[in-house]
Order: C-alpha cells, then structure tokens, then sequence
C-alpha cells in the first residue's frame, strides 16, 4: 500500500507537512530542529569524493529482524559488504562515546532524534546533507545536516488483558493509573540509560508536568517506580514480558507492541495514556570519522528514497515511513485517533544526559 493511501486511512495527510499533533486540544506541528554550535557552518556538507572501500558497518537500534534486514538489502542492492551490530539506542551512544577517538561504525540507524541530538552535542557525528532528504519536513531533520528522520513512531502501553483479568485489576487508562499501588510489581520498561524508549516515556511525563518544573516530573516516576518489577535493557523487552504474563503493563512504542502481537502474543492490546503520549522521529546520522565515509554517505543517501524506507512494511514493523511515496503496513497505527503531546524533542536531547544521570541516581535505585 502507497503511502498516500495510509495517510487517508490513517488520517494523517499533515505528516507530509509537520505532524499535526493533538495536545491539550490545540493543534501544533513541531518545529525544525536547531543547528548545533558545531555544525552551523557544515549544514550544506558536500559528498566526499574519495573513492569508498567497499563495505560498511552500521549502529543500529532497530530490533534485530530490521536491523539486519536494512544491512543485507543495501548489500544485495550494491554490492557493498555491509554488516550491522544491534545495541539499543542508549547502549548505542555510550559505544559510540567510548569509540569516540576511534570510530568502529559509519553509521548510526536510529532510535529516537532525541540521542542524536546528544551525540551532536558531544561531537560524536558528521554533518552530511543525504540525497532526497530536501523531500523531508525541516521538523523531521537537522538544521545543521548532523541527522536526518525516517519514521515516525508512537509511544503505547501494552496490556495483558488475560493477566490483568486473572489479578482482578481494572484495565489502566491513564498515566496516572499507572503510577497507583494497585499495579505495583505489574509494570515493565526499559532502564532510560540504555533505551531509546524508556527515555521518550520519562521525557514525556517530564513534558507533560512542565518542562521548567522537572520536579514535578520526577515526583511522578518516584510513584512509578514502586510499580515497576524491573528495567529491562531493550525499549522492546517489556511488550514481550508483558505477552508472556511475568507483567500486566509494558512501556513500549505502539509499533513494538504490534510486532509481539504478530509473534503470538494475542493477550495484548495497545493502549494509549489519556492524558497525551510521546513520540519519536527515527533518524540516521554518519558518525564523525567513520572508517568508511564514502560508503556512510551513500547509505543515508540510500535511507532517504522510497525502496528503503519500504523495507519496514517487508520486514513486518510498524513505523511510519517518511517518505511520501513508500509503502506501509496498513496496521500503522493511526496518529488520527491518538492523543500526542507536544513532544520537544530538541530539549529532551539536550537534557538526556542531565536527566538519565538523575534517573539513575534518584529514581532506579529508590526502595520499592
């Protein structure tokens, strides 16, 4: 199914121009990206014209099946001996921190914008402008070139609705449901050091409770916490917990939540918190001093055409591609009939690393 078709379904012809986000009732589109101090001068970076090498090595933080399904579909198409190592996106920066002065990847699939806007910020990233990506919304891409999006992905909760009948709990509605005593020990997410997606969760409440008043946001995840069973590592891993009944709720992205579904877990449903719930923009990015930058650059030129981004409806996941005129599953979720905040991603990359140290000094190791 084209692109132009799901946004009908969906209803969500305004992707293609910003998307129109539900908050609160007000309609706001995000706005573009800030360059960076490092890259202002180098937002109109050229190709580089040495000759590549001939294989690749990309960072990936899509789940295996994907990540490795984007690898051998660029080598088949090209020749390019390209291979992929899955670590999930918070796990992906701390590697790309610790090879900082020697870089063992080219590129970096994301994962939230959120964490390359961090890695822009320490200089872990390359300015490059990709071929198509003037196709792109300037919310969905960097001012100054350090990354450029490819999805769109929705945060929801899975819930089991065979264990949350078996335990006599009512199904949760809210975020504010979700922090009660009634579900304590009945909660899974991911630790916001090492995922990508727990982030977007904690970044949201923080958001949603203010973003000059953080306070008030911790206050929340403190309740939280009680709930939690414990942090996985993976975004993804809470949504299969929760499929195999060790939980009632994962915090997980809607299209994480569907492709558990699709494994087998049918006790699960997507739900999406009353209040509002995030977002991300999947972006791509070369890495400063790639060992192979030719190839990088050809890589993300390839990420912004149609035939790539395509890939996510062959390999089974649930994002919504960018590009105007690729395919998409027609089980994306609608955004129409999903209540959004107004989800700052330029400020959530800024603060990660001022907020996951405070979560992991104040929050993860808090008695229960």
């Amino acid at each position: 199914m084209k692109r132009r078709t799901l946004l009908k379904l969906a209803g969500v012809g305004a992707v293609a121009q910003g998307l129109a986000i539900a908050c609160g009732g007000a309609t706001t589109t995000p706005s573009a990206a800030p360059a960076t101090a490092a890259g202002k001068a180098a937002a109109t970076a050229a190709p580089t014209k040495a000759p590549g090498t001939g294989k690749l090595t990309l960072l990936g933080a899509l789940v295996g099946d994907i990540n490795d399904g984007f690898a051998r579909a660029y080598e088949q198409e090209t020749g390019v001996k390209t291979s992929a190592v899955r670590l999930s996106a918070g796990e992906g920066l701390a590697k790309l921190r610790a090879d900082k002065a020697n870089p063992q990847f080219s590129v970096w699939l994301g994962g939230a914008a959120d964490g390359f806007i961090a890695a822009a910020k320490e200089g872990l990233l390359e300015p490059y402008v990709p071929a198509g990506a003037e196709k792109l919304t300037a919310a969905y891409k960097d001012k100054a070139a350090m990354w450029a999006g490819y999805y769109l992905g929705v945060l929801g909760v899975a819930l089991n609705t065979k264990v949350l009948k078996e335990k006599n709990l009512p199904e949760p509605t809210s975020w504010a449901d979700l922090a009660k005593p009634a579900y304590k020990g009945q909660i899974s997410m991911a630790h916001p050091a090492s995922s990508g997606t727990a982030y977007t969760m904690m970044a949201t409440i923080l958001q949603m409770n203010g973003k000059d008043t953080p306070d008030k946001g911790f206050a929340y995840l403190r309740e939280f916490h009680k709930n939690v069973l414990q942090y996985q590592k993976s975004g993804a891993a809470p949504a299969r917990q929760a499929g195999q009944g060790e939980v009632a709720v994962g915090i997980v992205f809607a299209h994480d939540i569907l492709a558990t579904i699709d494994a087998g877990f049918k006790d699960l449903k997507i739900m999406y918190p009353s209040e509002g719930t995030g977002w991300e923009i999947g972006a791509v990015g070369l890495v400063k001093g790639a060992p192979d930058r030719v190839e990088g650059e050809k890589y993300l030129d390839w990420m912004m055409g149609p035939k790539a981004q395509s890939l996510l409806l062959s390999l089974k996941a649930y994002q919504l591609p960018l590009h105007p005129d690729a395919a998409v599953n027609p089980a994306t979720p609608k955004l129409s009939s999903v209540k959004v905040v107004d989800y700052d991603y330029v400020w959530a990359g800024d603060r990660k690393k001022e907020f996951v140290d405070r979560f992991s000094n104040e929050i993860a190791p808090a008695p229960k």
